[in-house]
């Protein structure tokens, strides 16, 4: 049987690079939406176009617990186990610190953190009978905070915490690590070219990447038998920009 996937908020954007990577790689994938419907719809079609019942799409939102809990027993039971559960939905809005509200620290907090920590959870006996593994997608910006943005920032930074401590608690059945991109896709809410230019020019490399890089690093992870509790950031050497 081929080894199965669940991929979050893999309807669009780089979640939908990943899933169409691993099914490449010979996966069965799990997509799982929110509001994208006819994209992942559209993307299940593809794949299982490519190889017959192959590809499934489940619909959760994420900042529903009850919708997070029904999203890991659907999945499980769709083909019966899982091998790899990678956490790649995000939420990502400024909140200036003044002006911040308790909706958007729940919003933040639950789509970056609370529901990765969650689906962890419920997905670990499959996950650990499997010898599986667990890929967060996490932000460079973990490590030095988004300005403007504390909330996403601080629930990255969570995130990242989250893949050291699950590394300790789910091993040595489980490997847990996690991918920081950079300048990989623009924020669907634009950037100036003055801001873009900006970020470019503290990158070491010069230049955004792919979200095929990001697949590429989730790949590699999820066979990596003797890696975990790390972090890969993959980024063109933006973290290691010194000012």
């Amino acid at each position: 049987m081929n080894k199965i996937a669940l991929i979050t908020g893999a309807a669009k954007r780089v979640g939908a690079i990943i899933a169409t990577h691993l099914h490449r790689q010979g996966y069965s994938v799990l997509i799982h939406y929110n509001r994208s419907t006819t994209e992942a719809q559209a993307l299940a079609d593809t794949l299982n176009s490519v190889r017959p019942n192959s590809a499934h799409a489940f619909q959760a939102d994420l900042n529903n617990m009850n919708e997070v809990e029904q999203l890991a027993q659907n999945s499980l039971k769709h083909w019966g186990r899982i091998d790899l559960l990678v956490n790649n939905a995000s939420s990502f809005y400024p909140t200036p610190l003044n002006e911040s509200t308790q909706a958007q620290w729940d919003g933040l907090i639950n789509s970056n953190l609370r529901a990765p920590y969650f689906l962890s959870a419920a997905l670990s006996n499959t996950l650990s009978l499997h010898r599986g593994s667990i890929i967060n997608m996490i932000d460079i910006h973990a490590q030095r905070g988004l300005p403007g943005h504390p909330i996403y920032s601080i629930a990255k930074a969570g995130l990242e915490m989250m893949t050291k401590s699950l590394a300790k608690e789910l091993g040595p059945e489980v490997r847990v690590n996690g991918v920081s991109p950079g300048a990989i896709l623009w924020p669907d809410a634009g950037l100036s070219d003055a801001q873009q230019t900006a970020i470019l020019d503290k990158t070491l490399l010069g230049r955004t990447g792919e979200a095929e890089d990001l697949a590429e690093a989730v790949y590699f992870l999820a066979n990596a038998d003797y890696i975990t509790g790390q972090i890969l950031a993959v980024d063109g050497g933006k973290s290691l920009y010194s000012h």
